[in-house]
Formats: C-alpha cells, sequence, structure tokens
C-alpha cells in the first residue's frame, strides 16, 4: 500500500514538474510573438519599449485586443481611450505590422496558455557599461563614417540627434536625442537588433545590425542622450540664408568681371547716331 501510494505520489511530481505542453495554435502563436512582437513586448511583468503582456488577455476586452493587434493605427485613429493611454506612458505608438486573423488569435490563445502556465516570460539581463570605443565607434556608424558591416543604411538618413559630434540628420522618422530616456537601454537594443516598424524593416532587410553594432549605437545614444544639455540644437534656416544671400553677392561680382568688355549702349542708337552725322 505504501508503494503504491508513492508511485502515485512520484507519478503526480512528474505530471507537475513536466513542461505545459502548447497546443497547435499556441506554438504557432509563440513563433508569430518572437518573429513580430518580441522586440517590442516581453511575456513577463516587465516593459521593454510596450508593456509587459502578463495577464493582458484577462484585463482587455478579447474583441478590442485582437482588433489593436491587427490595427493598431487605426484603434488609436479612432480615439480609443486605452490606445492613447497606451501611446502617453509609452510615447510609442504600436505600429501596424501587417498581423492577420488568423495570427492575431494564435497570439492571443499564446499569450493565454502562457498565462494560465504561470510563465513570467523572459528576464531583462544586466549589461556592462560602455567603452568609450563603443561610444565612439556609435558615433562614427550613426553618421556613416563608418559604415555598417552588413552595408544597411546609416542612422542619420532618416533619424536626427542633437550632438555636436556628428553631422546634422534627416527628418523622415523620430528625432533620437531622448531616446534612451522614453526608451531605455533594452528597449532600444530591442528595436536595433529586430526592427518593428515597417519602415526599418524594408531598410534593413537582408543587411541587419550585428550585436557588436547595436551595442555601440546604443552607448552613443546613451551618452548623446545624457550630455544634450551640452549641445545645441541645429537651426540651419539662418545659415542657408546667409550663405545663399553670399553666394548671390560673388556670382554678381563674377558676372561683373567677365562682362566687363561688354558693348555699353544700344547698337541701334550707334547707327542711328552715324546716320544722323553723316547727313
Amino acid at each position: 500500500m505504501r508503494l503504491l501510494s508513492l508511485s502515485i505520489g512520484l507519478v503526480m511530481l512528474g505530471l507537475a514538474a513536466a513542461p505545459t505542453r502548447l497546443t497547435a495554435q499556441e506554438s504557432s502563436g509563440e513563433a508569430i510573438f518572437q518573429q513580430k512582437c518580441s522586440a517590442c513586448h516581453l511575456t513577463g511583468s516587465d516593459r521593454l519599449v510596450g508593456p509587459g503582456l502578463a495577464g493582458v488577455t484577462t484585463r482587455r476586452d478579447p474583441a478590442w485586443l485582437k482588433r489593436f493587434i491587427m490595427q493598431p493605427d487605426q484603434v488609436l485613429a479612432s480615439g480609443d481611450s486605452i490606445a492613447n493611454a497606451l501611446l502617453l506612458e509609452y510615447q510609442v505608438p504600436m505600429p501596424n505590422i501587417g498581423t492577420t486573423d488568423a495570427e492575431a488569435e494564435a497570439l492571443i490563445a499564446f499569450l493565454s496558455g502562457a498565462e494560465a502556465a504561470g510563465e513570467s516570460g523572459a528576464q531583462q539581463v544586466a549589461v556592462a557599461p560602455a567603452t568609450e570605443e563603443q561610444i565612439v565607434l556609435g558615433q562614427n556608424l550613426f553618421q556613416g563614417t563608418t559604415r555598417f558591416s552588413n552595408n544597411g543604411p546609416t542612422c542619420n538618413s532618416c533619424h536626427e540627434v542633437t550632438n555636436d559630434a556628428v553631422i546634422g540628420g534627416g527628418i523622415l522618422a523620430r528625432e533620437l536625442t531622448t531616446v534612451f530616456s522614453r526608451l531605455g537601454g533594452p528597449g532600444v537594443r530591442a528595436i536595433l537588433g529586430s526592427p518593428p516598424f515597417p519602415v526599418m524593416q524594408r531598410a534593413y532587410q537582408g543587411t541587419p545590425l550585428t550585436d557588436e553594432e547595436v551595442v555601440a549605437l546604443v552607448a552613443f545614444l546613451e551618452r548623446a542622450d545624457a550630455e544634450q544639455a551640452l549641445h545645441q540644437p541645429r537651426d540651419y534656416g539662418i545659415k542657408l540664408f546667409g550663405a545663399g544671400v553670399v553666394g548671390v553677392l560673388i556670382l554678381l561680382g563674377l558676372y561683373s568681371l567677365l562682362w566687363r568688355g561688354r558693348l555699353r549702349g544700344s547698337v541701334n542708337q550707334a547707327i542711328y547716331d552715324r546716320q544722323i552725322s553723316s547727313t
């Protein structure tokens, strides 16, 4: 009898310790999560770029959650109070990454299964302080004086950062001076390592950043954020206007020198004067 009880106990203990089996839909949802969502979210309670997703399937209405996964831009544009509150808190709008109806359902099933199993999700790991060499490398990579290993586009072709050590950047995407304060190191690393935004995905498709490049760029952005008060925002308007005025004056001076021997007065007037004098 004792032997039977012991055997049953061991079997129950083995079942309790066995890893939770995922259904086919949950397994599909896990793969989709790793591919499309893990750059911004953890399945636990810790925030990354966006909020941790622990308990999200019980906190949010299933229909709302599914629509927000599929069309976050439209939900936000509709004036939805929850979506706007999330944007206000996390400062980054969730991008529309083209999630299909079936993918959204699989994601919700995966998150529900993770909650039921009590999984806390991946935890953020400590990162060693950046060296000066890494910061300089990140600065050079940002402005393109050092090319990316896989020949991806330079950061400042789309982004601007207020830092006197780098040249001015583009305005296609968001200004990045305070991105480290807004998203934190893990958030910036996640976006650079696996871009969640469609424009970035297309720009770096087939030309991903290496781990070393991600670390260097994060180090530079952290330094730029910390030292932003020491640097002045660029105002190219006055400088461009002044350069234009100087250029016009130089051109006028050159034209005057080139046309010194030009004919002065009217050709017709000279002919008329000769005719009058000959009569």
